[in-house]
């Protein structure tokens, strides 16, 4: 009997212990979620990208809360739509969650080393290819070096809105603001003013490239029977980046050709830049390929976004015709009267500093329509906690950017078209847009990763926004309401595209 009472009272104190030690080291939970089946996770969506998950999404958002977990097949997917959780991750914590996820298969088809800014591995090629973007092309002297190329590019997208108006019919002007971005980042990249059927070609195929994401997405789930099952599919994929190396390469040798060290510095374009990195943890310098891959990444990242942002911001300044109003009159304000010319003086990009409603409805446009509703993913580097709960290693991490820019608890009226929210406050703060003090929207991402063509983009919106309401009225087409409807493409696009009726100024 003795023995008996010896063993429960061991096993008693065995269990006391086991459960003072759990308690002390207890690890956090990892983020709520739906259940997954063990081992294959959620097939059901293994096939669609995040980007037509959002819907979904935001329903588990009301039951689990803005951080959660899904189980993607193998993969571990954390959605963050918290505008607090995304400052604790990208600014407080910035070094755990700076990596990229590995790369899909389809994009090592002309690069199989991955030498690009917005997906290299968080490191020291990382570092160098990022600072070499930003202090050799977007450093604000080069950038004011092109104002020459802004210009140019204004002058012709002026005159093609001009020439398609004078049809009497209105004007789909996407396809103008497309043609217009994508010249002046050729110019920026390659330091040349291509000719027009040649311009076209390039951007014919970039295009096809990025809208195709979707499509050749399925190539990327078990690769070798993707080849078999989508043969015309890998077919196609294979001919358009065939096709954008006979289109860039040239470009890219030509120009090497052409640079000698007595080269005008004024003249420098992005290509430029990239001869003579020397690779720090390999080396060598950058190969053709290596160098294309950067070319392209350097013209998708600055045209499609700007273009898809500046449609939704004469789409705003096209529906709310007293906000067009207050904005050339803020425009007339500061540039001055005609002067009797045929044509109003254009804004000159010094005058954009002189233009606070013109930022705002800038930032406005941004917050309320912005181009990507995720940016780029991350990855954690090691298992780190968040508002309670364990990220664990190797998970990749979403941000929701189009849901912290509409959250009622940071805006007033969200969904609504109000420039003046920005306007600067009483003590003359200017809104924060890198989000290094508190994010309130992030349509540039944030942190170490945010998009370093911040500035030159926020500059390219404002300067071709303000001339184009100086130089015309932009009025809807009669008996239509101009449609926000979105849709999505490579970026988050109007699903019926801007047409508007346009007259000059006089």
């Amino acid at each position: 009997m003795e023995a008996w009472s010896f063993i429960i009272v061991s096993l008693c104190i065995s269990a006391l212990v086991s459960s003072i030690f759990n308690l002390f080291t207890k690890k956090s939970p990892p983020p709520p979620g739906p259940p997954a089946l063990p081992l294959l996770g959620n097939l059901i969506w293994l096939r669609r990208p995040v980007s037509e998950l959002e819907s979904i999404l935001r329903s588990l958002r009301t039951r689990y809360g803005p951080l959660m977990m899904l189980s993607i097949g193998p993969r571990k997917l954390v959605f963050i739509a918290s505008n607090s959780l995304a400052h604790r991750a990208l600014i407080q914590q910035g070094g755990v969650f700076s990596d990229r996820p590995a790369a899909p298969f389809t994009s090592k088809i002309s690069n199989r080393t991955l030498k690009e800014i917005s997906s290299a591995t968080y490191g020291p090629t990382w570092r160098l290819l990022r600072r070499n973007l930003s202090q050799g092309i977007l450093h604000p002297a080069r950038v004011k070096s092109y104002s020459s190329s802004r210009r140019w590019v204004l002058s012709m997208l002026v005159d093609s809105l001009l020439d398609e108006s004078k049809s009497g019919i209105s004007v789909r002007v996407m396809d103008h603001f497309q043609y217009a971005m994508f010249c002046l980042l050729v110019n920026m990249c390659f330091g040349d003013k291509l000719q027009e059927r040649q311009i076209k070609k390039i951007e014919s195929v970039q295009r096809g490239l990025l809208l195709g994401f979707r499509r050749f997405n399925v190539l990327n789930f078990w690769p070798a029977l993707g080849k078999l099952i989508f043969r015309k599919r890998w077919k196609e994929l294979i001919r358009l980046r065939q096709e954008q190396e006979n289109m860039l390469l040239p470009l890219i040798r030509s120009r090497l050709k052409r640079i000698s060290k007595q080269h005008d510095a004024a003249e420098l374009a992005y290509v430029d830049t990239l001869v003579d990195l020397n690779l720090p943890e390999e080396n060598r310098k950058l190969d053709e390929p290596e160098m294309m891959r950067l070319c392209s990444e350097f013209l998708a990242a600055g045209t499609d976004t700007t273009s898809t942002a500046l449609q939704w911001i004469m789409a705003n300044l096209v529906k709310y015709p007293g906000i067009q109003t207050k904005l050339y009159d803020e425009i007339i304000s500061i540039t001055g009267s005609s002067n009797g010319s045929s044509r109003p003086r254009m804004v000159q990009e010094e005058d954009l500093h002189k233009m606070p409603y013109l930022k705002a409805i800038v930032l406005e446009a941004l917050r309320r329509h912005p181009p990507a509703h995720f940016v780029l993913p991350h990855k954690v580097r090691q298992d780190v906690e968040l508002d309670g709960y364990v990220i664990p290693r190797d998970s990749t991490v979403n941000f929701m950017v189009a849901d912290m820019g509409w959250d009622p608890k940071v805006w007033e009226d969200p969904m609504e078209f109000k420039p003046e929210r920005f306007l600067a406050t009483s003590s003359g703060e200017a809104f924060d847009i890198t989000g290094s003090r508190e994010i309130k929207m992030m349509p540039f991402g944030a942190g170490r990763r945010i998009c370093p063509g911040l500035a030159l983009a926020l500059m390219h919106l404002e300067y071709f926004v303000a001339n184009l309401i100086r130089n015309f009225v932009w009025i809807p087409v009669e008996g239509d309401d101009v449609d926000l409807t979105e849709k999505q493409e490579f970026t988050t696009v109007m699903e019926n595209p801007l047409r508007a009726r346009i007259t000059p100024r006089t």
